[in-house]
C-alpha cells in the first residue's frame, strides 16, 4: 500500500466504503475484503422504485459524476430520486492496487473485469441499501460498458439505461489505443514492475499517457476552433497539454489506471452468450437510450448504432460535442443540457 493524496476525501468529497467482503472474480481469483467507495444522494421512497446507479470511467472518479451530473436543477434530481455513486474497482477509491493491502497489492492486485464491478455493485445495493430496482443506470465510457453489464446480465432489476459514449463489446480499434496507454506507462523504467515507491515516480510514464490520450480523448474539431482557449482558457496549444491533460492525469496511480485499462480492453457482453453478441443485447428488457458523442474517436457513432440497433427497445441519441470523448468531464454547458434532455425523456418514459 502506498499514500496517494489524491483520492483522500480532501481531493475527492466526502465518499462512503463498503467492505462486501471476498469477491470471487471472472478469472479465478478472489479479491479478499472487496471496499466500494460510493456516495448518496436523496432518499430511496417507499415504493423503493426510484433508484439510480451512476458507474464511473477510466480516469474518474464519483466526484466528477456527482459534479458534472448531479443536481436540484438536473435531470438527476436528489429531490425525486433516491442517486447512487459508485467508483469501479480499481478506482483509486474503492478497492485497488495502491490501497490494498499485501499480498494483493501493486502489482500483485488481481485482473478484475466488468462484470466482476456489476457483482461488486449488485451486493452493495441490494444489500446495504435495500435497492431491489434500479429506474436507471446511467455510464459513460467504461461506465457505460458496466452499464450494457447490467442490462444483460440482469435485464429484471434495470428499468432504464443510458449508455454515454461507449460500446458493449469493446473493439480491436479501442482495445490498440489502450495498449499504447498501457505500454506509456510500463515503459518508464521508474514503473519497477508495478513496484514503485511513490505514484510521482512513475510521472515521465503519465507524462506520454496524457499525451496520447490527448490526442484521441479530443477531437481534431477542438484543435482546429481552438477550443483548448475558449473553453478552457489555455493561451496555447503546449499550454493546454501541460496545463490540462498532465495535470489531469499527473496526480493518479499508475497500477490503478493500469488495472482499468486492462478490464477496459475486455469489455464484452457477449461473452454470457458464447460471443453471441445479437443474442446477449437481445436479453435486455430495459428502455436504452444509446448515447454516442459525435465526434468521439474512442466510440464512434457507427459502433455505437450497429449495437443500438440489436437491442429490443433502444434509441439513439447522438449528442453533439466537438470536445470529442472529453465532453464527458461537462466542460461545455451545451454538452451537460443535451446530456440533460436526453435523461429527462428516459426518465419519463412508462413502459
Amino acid at each position: 500500500m502506498i499514500e496517494n493524496n489524491f483520492y483522500s476525501q480532501a481531493c475527492q468529497g466526502e465518499y462512503e466504503l463498503h467492505d462486501i467482503g471476498d469477491l470471487v472474480l471472472e478469472e479465478g481469483e478472489t479479491l479478499h475484503g472487496c471496499k466500494l467507495a460510493y456516495r448518496t444522494h436523496g432518499q430511496l421512497n417507499a415504493a423503493r422504485d426510484n433508484a439510480i446507479l451512476v458507474t464511473t470511467w477510466f480516469s474518474g472518479t464519483g466526484k466528477v459524476m456527482e459534479d458534472v451530473y448531479v443536481g436540484t436543477a438536473r435531470a438527476l434530481n436528489p429531490t425525486k430520486y433516491f442517486i447512487v455513486i459508485v467508483d469501479q474497482i480499481g478506482s483509486g477509491l474503492s478497492s485497488s492496487p495502491h490501497n490494498t493491502p499485501a499480498p494483493q497489492n501493486m502489482a500483485n492486485f488481481p485482473k478484475v473485469r466488468i462484470g466482476d464491478d456489476v457483482e461488486a455493485q449488485r451486493r452493495l445495493l441490494t444489500e446495504k441499501l435495500g435497492v431491489s430496482e434500479l429506474a436507471l443506470v446511467l455510464g459513460g465510457s467504461m461506465g457505460g460498458q458496466q452499464v450494457y453489464e447490467w442490462a444483460v446480465r440482469y435485464p429484471d432489476m434495470v428499468k432504464r439505461a443510458a449508455v454515454i459514449a461507449a460500446t458493449a463489446r469493446n473493439t480491436f480499434h479501442d482495445f490498440m489505443f489502450t495498449e499504447t496507454l498501457i505500454e506509456a506507462l510500463t515503459s518508464d523504467p521508474a514503473w519497477k514492475g508495478g513496484w514503485y515507491e511513490r505514484a510521482d515516480h512513475v510521472r515521465e510514464g503519465l507524462s506520454r499517457m496524457a499525451k496520447i490520450f490527448a490526442v484521441m480523448g479530443w477531437s481534431t474539431e477542438f484543435y482546429e476552433r481552438k477550443r483548448w482557449k475558449t473553453l478552457l482558457g489555455m493561451s496555447s496549444e503546449r499550454d493546454f497539454i501541460n496545463g490540462v491533460m498532465r495535470a489531469y492525469f499527473a496526480p493518479m496511480d499508475p497500477n490503478d489506471l493500469l488495472c482499468k485499462a486492462w478490464k477496459w480492453q475486455r469489455g464484452d457482453v457477449s461473452r454470457h452468450t458464447g460471443g453471441d453478441l445479437a443474442k446477449a443485447l437481445g436479453r435486455i428488457k430495459a428502455k436504452v437510450f444509446t448515447m454516442p458523442i459525435s465526434h468521439d474517436m474512442f466510440f464512434p457513432t457507427r459502433d455505437c448504432e450497429v449495437e443500438q440497433r440489436l437491442i429490443p427497445n433502444a434509441e439513439l441519441r447522438v449528442i453533439n460535442a466537438i470536445e470529442g470523448h472529453m465532453a464527458l468531464n461537462g466542460f461545455d454547458p451545451e454538452y451537460v443540457a443535451q446530456v440533460d434532455s436526453h435523461l429527462e425523456d428516459l426518465l419519463g418514459y412508462r413502459a
